[in-house]
């Protein structure tokens, strides 16, 4: 047995370690693993696996999974292209359009009507109005569907829009809305819904399954309106609960040619998750018109990417900023270059302003982004407590740019989860997003150097401990 034990270590542990060699990008990150694979036998390899993987390199046990989501290609409606937008009197949106446009092979649209949603009540009253109005179908797509009134509530709207001939399809992430399972799903099954998990954890696929998520938040109606952000289906955003009160988070809904570009991601999502050979994406897509002048751009991306789209989106923006930069969001534990690129911006004299929750539904969350403030409130980062919990993804520039979505910036966000966010090109929304923000900020509780430094041991070797673990969390 023993003898075993030993060849299973210096197999697991020459195999990951020759892929660290092999597929390696940073010298620091691959010595630390290094080190646990030697340390801690066959688990090391394991977590290495799971966790320190350059999965855009790597595609031992990937391939068929990331093949079989690309096997649906998407057409090209040749009358879309009139709404093509090329920025040629702004260098820094054509820089970022093409950006995004290699990353996420979407490129930005023009003739759009946007409506951004404060409140997850303003939402879900939006969202179930536009349902209601349904006459051909309705898609779905949720990181999270948790039982309660809203998913009741959406339970006895669908079974009615059944009724008069609609059909409802919805999407679930396995892990995310695992309480779905059984009985729930059931329930939508029985009155007509074609519900599918996606990437469910079996046993054949366990490690791809448990660590990549589809954490996107998708609707679409008709193909006429859309609608995307950072909430989900959850009565915590319409009555407080759990401590954390009433979750604040920003949704947006969508009219005109940027809706087709949602959509092909979901449909994209659906054909992989029902594996539906006969399902024809040219019965749901339409010519769209334009309904609105606000410039929107599709950003979507995952680990079957070719590059980081989410950090690379962020990064862009940030480097486009010549005036503010303003960044909400609940988890703000990125990576080592999103990180020197918001100091070298801060440095070079861009006010930089971070809003987050005071609490969290995570406290490792919430411990490994506390660990980064000492290094930007050194070179000038304004940072705000706010005493309400809000889920909200969003990134602000200067008085023209705004992103809003499901991307958190975090590693999960920029590496494992399939995300979606929508860029905006608008003054106007940039405007009410701005007021918004500040609104907030002047609520809120600012922190500084000498607060942050004067904090508790038991808190600083938490951070740190986190911090270590980031990559996990």
């Amino acid at each position: 047995m023993k003898t075993l034990f030993t060849i299973l270590y210096i197999l697991t542990s020459v195999w990951a370690i020759g892929a660290i060699i092999y597929h390696g990008r940073r010298p620091s990150r691959s010595i630390s693993w290094a080190l646990a694979i030697i340390t801690l036998p066959i688990l090391g390899a394991v977590l290495y696996y799971l966790f320190g993987m350059n999965r855009r390199k790597f595609k031992f046990f990937n391939t068929k999974e990331f093949e079989k989501r690309n096997q649906y290609t998407h057409p090209k409606i040749s009358a879309q292209e009139k709404f093509w937008t090329h920025f040629d009197d702004d260098i820094r949106k054509e820089r970022l359009n093409r950006l995004i446009k290699a990353s996420s092979d979407t490129t930005a649209k023009s003739g759009n009507k946007v409506t951004a949603l404060q409140d997850g009540g303003e939402t879900f009253n939006v969202l179930f109005k536009a349902m209601e109005e349904a006459e051909k179908f309705i898609h779905v797509q949720y990181y999270i569907l948790e039982r309660g009134n809203l998913l009741y509530k959406m339970l006895e709207l669908f079974e009615r829009k059944i009724k008069e001939g609609v059909e409802i399809r919805i999407l679930y992430d396995s892990l995310g809305s695992y309480k779905l399972r059984g009985q729930p799903r059931k329930e939508f099954q029985d009155v007509g819904v074609k519900i599918y998990p996606i990437m469910p954890i079996r046993l054949k696929n366990l490690l791809f399954s448990l660590n990549f998520r589809n954490h996107r938040k998708i609707v679409i109606i008709d193909n006429t309106v859309a609608f995307t952000g950072g909430v989900n289906v959850s009565d915590k955003y319409i009555k407080r609960e759990n401590g954390l009160g009433k979750w604040k988070d920003v949704h947006l809904r969508l009219e005109g040619p940027i809706v087709n570009d949602l959509h092909l991601v979901f449909l994209k999502d659906y054909f992989f998750a029902s594996n539906k050979e006969d399902f024809h994406i040219s019965d749901y897509l339409t010519e769209q018109t334009a309904k609105g002048d606000v410039d929107a751009q599709v950003v979507a991306g995952g680990p079957d990417s070719k590059h980081p789209t989410i950090m690379q989106q962020y990064i862009g923006m940030m480097n486009q900023a010549k005036r503010s930069i303003r960044i909400a969001n609940p988890y703000f534990v990125p990576g080592e270059a999103f990180l020197q690129s918001l100091k070298i911006t801060a440095l070079e004299g861009v006010e930089i302003s971070l809003l987050v929750p005071k609490k969290s539904d995570s406290k490792a969350a919430k411990f490994a982004m506390f660990s980064h403030f000492e290094e930007l409130l050194q070179v000038g980062v304004k940072i705000y407590l706010r005493d309400d919990f809000a889920h909200s993804k969003i990134m602000i520039v200067d008085d023209d740019l705004v992103s809003i979505g499901s991307g958190n910036f975090d590693i999960r966000s920029f590496e494992l989860n399939y995300e979606t966010n929508v860029l905006m090109y608008n003054k106007a929304i940039n405007t009410d997003m701005t007021e918004e923000f500040d609104k907030i900020c002047e609520k809120s509780d600012p922190m500084t150097l000498e607060r942050y430094q004067n904090r508790t041991i038991w808190l600083r070797f938490l951070e740190g401990l986190f911090k270590f673990l980031k990559p996990l969390i």
